[in-house]
């Protein structure tokens, strides 16, 4: 059976390029996950967001830590609390079912509507953990054995799971996944998406905010680039402030909102002074 294509555009706050879009509704109508890469700060996990309101759907978001099991996102048994009401008359404790709480996996599941799921960095997890969850993915259940129940998923969710590639992630999960990387923004697609968070912002502030921030993230002495992200909370600092548009090529105001190391700001700063201005560094 094939499935019908689904419509994905972008949405009002997010600006979706055409292979990304189309990345998306292969990934629903194949219904396999989509696994999105891409440096920190470029719109993955915003991207789940808008997959939700653009299909109108609700968001089911699972945060991976370190200390994150695969265990984590099925279910918990809670048996501290069935110990405190055995000991205190509190309820049947043989209903061992009252005791299971799903994770976040088991809500997407279990739900009765369609859901977007969104696993949101993957490899901050240990090198098992994708391994640890083919079963459940590919087969859209899991099993209890504390109650002796499988449950299975009642309307396949959408799946996005987002990775920072901070370790690579194994081969057994990548084939079971749609894959898209998200390049950083050109200067052109980077002007669609502050129009999109700044509808009115001042041209000439834009055009020599986005100058500057080009500028640094070209600069190879810069360790950690600053993002799309801190981009737009940089020019809303800039518009805030009310500063003059000629002070941002001159002295880059607020630099920590752009760069967040101590060595990036002073390797700016050093660069500024021996006279390597925008002007002359184009």
């Amino acid at each position: 059976m094939v499935n019908k294509m689904s419509d994905f555009r972008g949405s009002s706050k997010y600006v979706v390029s055409d292979e990304l879009m189309n990345a998306v509704n292969i990934a629903i109508a194949l219904e396999k996950p989509l696994l999105i890469k891409g440096e920190p700060g470029t719109g993955k996990t915003m991207l789940a967001e808008s997959i939700s309101d653009g299909l109108g759907k609700d968001l089911v978001i699972w945060n991976i830590k370190s200390t994150t099991k695969a265990q984590d996102g099925l279910y918990v048994y809670d048996t501290v609390q069935r110990l405190y009401d055995s000991q205190f008359g509190e309820g049947n404790v043989q209903d061992i079912k009252k005791y299971i709480k799903m994770g976040k996996l088991g809500e997407a599941f279990t739900s009765d509507k369609q859901v977007v799921l969104l696993i949101d960095e993957i490899d901050k997890a240990d090198l098992e953990f994708p391994n640890d969850l083919l079963w459940e993915l590919d087969k859209m259940e899991f099993y209890i054995p504390e109650t002796k129940e499988t449950v299975k998923t009642k309307k396949r969710p959408i799946v996005i799971i987002t990775s920072n590639a901070e370790k690579e992630l194994p081969d057994a999960f990548l084939r079971r996944c749609i894959f898209h990387y998200i390049e950083f923004p050109s200067e052109e697609k980077m002007k669609e998406i502050i129009d999109v968070h700044y509808p009115d912002l001042d041209q000439k502030l834009l055009a020599q905010a986005m100058e500057t921030f080009y500028w640094i993230r070209g600069l190879k002495e810069i360790q950690k680039k600053p993002s799309t992200s801190e981009l737009l909370d940089w020019i809303q600092a800039l518009t805030l402030s009310g500063i003059d548009v000629a002070e941002i090529d001159k002295t880059v105001p607020y630099a920590g909102v752009l760069l967040k190391k101590n060595q990036d700001i002073d390797a700016m700063k050093e660069i500024k002074e021996k006279g390597f201005t925008l002007k002359n560094w184009f």
